[in-house]
Order: structure tokens, then sequence, then C-alpha cells
């Protein structure tokens, strides 16, 4: 599988490294970048990179209703952990604005969408992709095809979300993500992934 993909499973997490990430002490810049309300959502989207932004958000939403801004830059990865991130920033009290930056492809691309669409907006430079899920599971038939009625379940999920959240008929979207679907800033602001592409911080109003 690519990074890009949207695995239905997480791959199995190498215990060593995530028990180094829980033992390391806090990173200073994170500590700073939380006191103005901000979270850097970067890299995979696997299972740490969810409970960590999962666990900003929640203090965030404990210490005031101030907005919140996360901004994405990701190669998307784990289906599951995308939409750990996209309920639990729908599910916090504070507003979320959702800025989409270098990359934002796949599961970053559902978690760009969790926001309103008014709070969802790119950076100039800011490139997207959409497409269906794939997987390259291995195994006896019968495991195969519970896994395609899986994949299938989980193609059907996206499209109608993407759908819902840009205006895009679910036939057009169908027909999008049935390859890999790249966009611009400018398009993705057409298409709806994003409602508009600022340059200033202070656009974010």
């Amino acid at each position: 599988m690519t990074d890009t993909q949207y695995p239905v499973y997480a791959d199995k997490e190498d215990d060593g490294e995530a028990e180094n990430e829980k033992n390391s002490p806090p990173d200073p810049l994170i500590a700073r970048m939380l006191k103005t309300r901000t979270i850097l959502l970067s890299g995979e989207v696997k299972k740490e990179l969810s409970e960590r932004t999962i666990r900003q958000l929640l203090l965030l939403d404990d210490e005031n209703k101030d907005p919140i801004r996360i901004f994405i830059d990701s190669p998307g990865g784990d289906a599951d952990a995308g939409f750990a991130i996209f309920d639990m920033i729908r599910f916090v009290r504070a507003p979320v604005w959702t800025i989409g930056m270098g990359l934002v492809a796949s599961a970053a691309a559902i978690i760009q969408l969790a926001a309103p669409r008014e709070r969802r907006v790119g950076l100039p430079n800011s490139h997207y992709l959409i497409h269906q899920p794939l997987s390259g599971i291995r195994g006896v038939a019968t495991d195969i095809e519970i896994h395609a009625r899986e994949l299938d379940k989980l193609r059907e999920k996206i499209n109608r979300l993407i759908a819902g959240e840009t205006g895009t008929s679910i036939e057009q979207v169908a027909k999008d993500t049935d390859r890999d679907f790249w966009m611009n800033a400018e398009e993705a602001a057409r298409y709806g992934l994003i409602s508009k592409t600022i340059q200033r911080y202070e656009e974010l109003v």
C-alpha cells in the first residue's frame, strides 16, 4: 500500500517506537503552539498522530471555547485513525478551523472536511487528493471476500461524506474517486473541499 491510500485496517504498530514516543519528554514547541490554540497535523495519519491530535483537541476545548486552528499537511494513511480525528473535531465545543497546506491527501482530505465549509481553507500552494480506498490484503479466499465487502462499505461511506460536505453529486464523486483525483487550492475551492484560499493569518475570520 502507498501512503495515499485509505487502508481499512491500521498496520501493526512498532511496539518499541510507540513506547519511545510515550516515554519521551513533552515537545516544548508543541506546548508553545497550543498556547496559540494551534495544532499541526503533519505526516502519515496513523494511531500515534490520531491520539496526539485528539489529546490536543480535548485539552484546548477544556481550556476555553476560543477557535482552534488545525494546519494539515499529510499524505494520508489509516482510515480509522483519520475518522477518529474527524469525529473529535466535530465532538469538541470550540469552533475548529482546518487549514490545508502542502499535501492534503486521502485520509487527510477527510479530516479537512470535518470543519464546516466556511471554516475550511487552504494556503495558496496546497495540493489535494481524493480517491477510493485501496488495500493489498493477502490471504485465503474467505478473508479476501470479507475484506472486499468492508472496502466497498468504506468507499461508499467516503463518497457520501465528500458529496454531503462539498455539495457535489454522489454520482460525480464516485466517478472522481474511482482513480486518483488531484486538485490545486483553487480547484479544491471550486469543488467544495475548502471554501477559499488564504495568504495571511488575518484572513482566518
